[in-house]
């Protein structure tokens, strides 16, 4: 008996030695204190004094971590798969260890980022819709709940310092102004520390940035030039941290999640990096996705016998694009294509760092190529992309005929265009697959290259891994990876099951069976399924690159759309639909489907397009229909500020003039589209940017009396129906001074992240009246100010 109770005393220590040193489960996070290691005595002559020590959360060798996300990126963009951008920090990372060819994204921005840090399906989470178009159903309600930790939280608590850069879109939209609530901020949700922009989009040269929960203004140049770029703001921020992370905490390993706006529309990038590409797209997006494929069966990143499918009926080929407007859709492309080496560039700048500090070897990179394929949403080409999300039809000979206004095609990539490519360079970025971003049902919108590097565990080898895999793998790789295991509770919230699965068996085997059996998709109802092999959908009633509001969508009926089916481990690229043929299995999937929408909150299907296009008045906003402002105010989010350019609204100021009288009064928006009304050498003036295609300037005939003065701007739509014409009136102690007529307004958004301010024009200037002299401080005094939604 003494035998085996020694026997077992030893085999259990020796359990607990493995299970130590392997893996470490902890059911509640965060940890509880560490007890006093003192015991106290009546005087501290009878004290015993010991300092407390913590206990080692973590194995010695647990490793750093980078997750590098690239945004709104195809995968037949870079040149380390086939693509025609220069990506030599992307090459790097794959020559070092491994690359995937078959991992998958959402469709759409906020669904991967919430998926990706939180290793759930992004229904599951409510992450279905973006977060400026969420809405009341469960799956879309576009709040990542805490019963889902990220992998930030989870980490943190085990003991790395953790950081995020760069692009969140995972914090409701009505939720981001100076005042919070931080809750759901990125250091709400366990980073404890963040610089970046909270929206899904901002120019790279005026942006509305956020250090932790404090609103910041950006510095004037960056990396030695002499203007500013954000992509190269948060590279040099992130630089900082790595530094002082190595510096204050260099026994502690850092988790990075570096997550730029780039490339993501407005592409701004200067024109030394737009130059490097001059004529190198001339001939169009076919010719791209001819070389391209032929690049990616040479370099054997995809299958020799994968089929290059085709163009939609629906866009154009470049054949069709008329030769005067040729030269402008080229440049588009040539400045995304700069814009992609620029952003490939600054990620080697954070790899050089922590190569420069002796942490390569030990970091573990994930270098996701895309949060889902190239975005069609420039549609047929655009200086200002908003046009498109707001449903205004426009010409290109418009978008030309006020960019040669502007200084012609050099200006495209700077702050005066909002400028995005047309829907063929998107589709050319996917190939060979077909679709874009927003389409769920085909891998062009899905389907995106990832990187995984860590010298210290993995063996570089060039052959593809082509295991089914999705964002949802990321956070339970890094757990089996950090020897740790998910936590039942967190924060005193029971935790959601994690549904992704570790790629760790793939790490030292590209030919290891997979262990992703089955995945759904769903994006605004473009959705589909993969299982075992197959892969079933349906492309949904929306399609991003055509512009106004799908036919039939009133009536859309899911239940009626039109499923292909694919055999996805013999037809690669999704080129031969075989619902026709085999009738049995397109119906087993469709009931799989089912399940898994009802499974992970995904109901009702197509719920994400109910703010888009059937109750756009349940976008989220704030409560409040009448305001009362008092003095300047500054940086007042535009999803979180009064809609003046889109409802009937009353503006009252109470100003005082001096003599000689200059400045905004109040803008909203950026010089890409929004309205401003300002005092111009004594003249009261208003304009409404239409985008930069149409501005409609009102200016009263006489100048402000000096001394106390009362302005107010009266602004009536026409009729009910959404982007119809606005009537403005500008009054000056109660008398009509000036009026005139918008004559079609934005029916949605002027911008993303740009802002409200009182005083001043901050972040990008709305009017071309005072561009060189932003921000234009007004240089009189503000009083009260008040904004209401007249009642009828």
């Amino acid at each position: 008996m003494k035998f085996k109770a020694t026997f077992l005393t030893i085999l259990s220590c020796a359990v607990l030695f493995f299970w130590t040193d392997f893996t470490h489960a902890q059911d509640v996070l965060p940890f509880p204190p560490t007890p006093s290691a003192s015991e106290a005595g009546l005087t501290m002559q009878t004290s015993t004094y010991n300092k407390r020590v913590d206990k080692d959360r973590l194995s010695k060798d647990a490793p750093n971590i980078l997750i590098v996300l690239i945004d709104d990126a195809g995968p037949a963009t870079p040149s380390t798969y086939g693509g025609e951008i220069n990506t030599p920090t992307l090459s790097r990372v794959a020559n070092l260890g491994i690359s995937y060819n078959r991992f998958h994204s959402t469709a759409m921005c906020s669904p991967t980022r919430a998926s990706i840090l939180t290793g759930r399906n992004h229904t599951a989470i409510g992450n279905g819709q973006i977060a400026e178009l969420a809405n009341d159903w469960d799956g879309f309600s576009g709040t990542i709940p805490k019963t889902s930790a990220t992998i930030a939280e989870v980490l943190k608590d085990y003991g790395y310092n953790t950081s995020a850069f760069g692009k969140w879109h995972n914090t409701p939209a009505e939720l981001t102004t100076s005042k919070g609530p931080f809750d759901y901020w990125p250091t709400g949700y366990g980073f404890e520390y963040f610089y970046g922009f909270l929206a899904g989009e901002a120019s790279q040269y005026e942006p509305h940035m956020v250090r932790n929960t404090t609103v910041v203004e950006h510095p004037k140049t960056t990396q030695g030039h002499d203007y500013y770029h954000l992509t190269e703001d948060i590279t040099e921020d992130a630089i900082k941290w790595l530094r002082e992370q190595q510096a204050f905490s260099p026994d502690k390993p850092f988790l990075m999640y570096w997550a730029p706006g780039a490339i993501h529309g407005p592409h701004h990038v200067t024109k030394e990096w737009a130059d490097k590409y001059k004529g190198k797209f001339d001939d169009g997006w076919d010719k791209y996705r001819e070389r391209a494929f032929k690049r990616q069966k040479e370099l054997g990143w995809i299958p020799q016998d994968a089929q290059l499918t085709e163009r939609n009926e629906t866009m154009p080929g470049w054949d069709e694009i008329p030769e005067s407007e040729r030269p402008f859709q080229s440049r588009l492309m040539e400045v995304f294509a700069g814009f992609g080496e620029h952003t490939d560039h600054n990620v080697g700048l954070l790899i050089d760092e922590i190569e420069k500090q002796g942490k390569l070897d030990n970091t573990l990179i994930f270098y996701i190529w895309g949060d889902n394929g190239s975005s069609a949403e420039g549609q047929n080409g655009s200086i200002s992309e908003l046009l498109a999300q707001n449903g205004i039809p426009t010409t290109i000979k418009q978008h030309i005929d006020a960019l040669d206004e502007l200084g012609g095609l050099d200006v495209l990539g700077s702050p005066k265009t909002d400028n995005m490519y047309n829907a063929g360079w998107a589709w050319a970025g996917s190939t060979p697959y077909k679709s874009t971003k927003l389409i769920a049902a085909h891998f062009g919108g899905t389907r995106q290259p990832l990187a995984v590097s860590w010298p210290k565990k993995i063996k570089h080898d060039n052959t593809p891994r082509p295991q089914f895999h999705h964002v949802i793998d990321i956070v339970p790789t890094i757990y089996e990876a950090v020897k740790i295991e998910a936590p039942n509770e967190v924060n005193g919230f029971p935790q959601d099951p994690i549904h992704g699965v570790s790629m760790d068996y793939t790490f030292a085997d590209p030919k290891a069976e997979g262990t992703r059996k089955m995945q759904f998709f769903d994006i605004m109802g473009s959705r589909g399924l993969y299982y075992d092999g197959w892969f079933a959908s349906a492309f949904g009633v929306r399609n991003p690159w055509v512009p106004g509001l799908p036919p039939g969508a009133a009536t859309w009926n899911p239940e009626n759309d039109t499923w292909e089916l694919y055999n996805i481990d013999k037809d690669w690229s999704q080129a031969n639909d075989l619902a026709k043929t085999n009738p049995e299995k397109l119906s087993e999937m469709k009931n799989m489907f089912l399940v898994e929408s009802a499974k992970y909150k995904n109901l009702p299907i197509g719920g994400g397009l109910w703010s888009v296009i059937y109750h756009p008045e349940d976008a989220p906003a704030t409560p409040y229909t009448d305001w009362t402002f008092t003095g300047r105010i500054e940086r007042m989010p535009e999803f979180t500020a009064p809609k003046l350019g889109k409802f009937d609204n009353d503006v009252s100021m109470e100003i005082t003039v001096p003599e000689n009288a200059n400045g905004v009064l109040y803008a909203l928006g950026g010089f890409s589209g929004g309205l401003s009304c300002y005092v111009k050498d004594g003249y009261l003036c208003y304009e409404y940017n239409l985008f930069e295609i149409n501005r409609t300037q009102i200016k009263s005939k006489t100048k402000l009396p000096t001394g106390k003065v009362k302005i107010d701007v009266v602004s009536r739509l026409t009729s009910p129906k959404p982007g119809s014409s606005m009537d403005v009136t500008l009054k000056v102690n109660g008398k009509e001074v000036a009026k005139g007529t918008a004559p079609i307004t934005a029916p949605l958004v002027f911008t993303a992240n740009d802002c409200l301010d009182f005083g001043s024009d901050l972040g990008s200037p709305v009017s071309i009246d005072y561009y060189d002299e932003a921000p234009f401080s007004y240089n009189g005094t503000i009083g009260i100010s008040k904004v209401w939604y007249p009642t009828k």
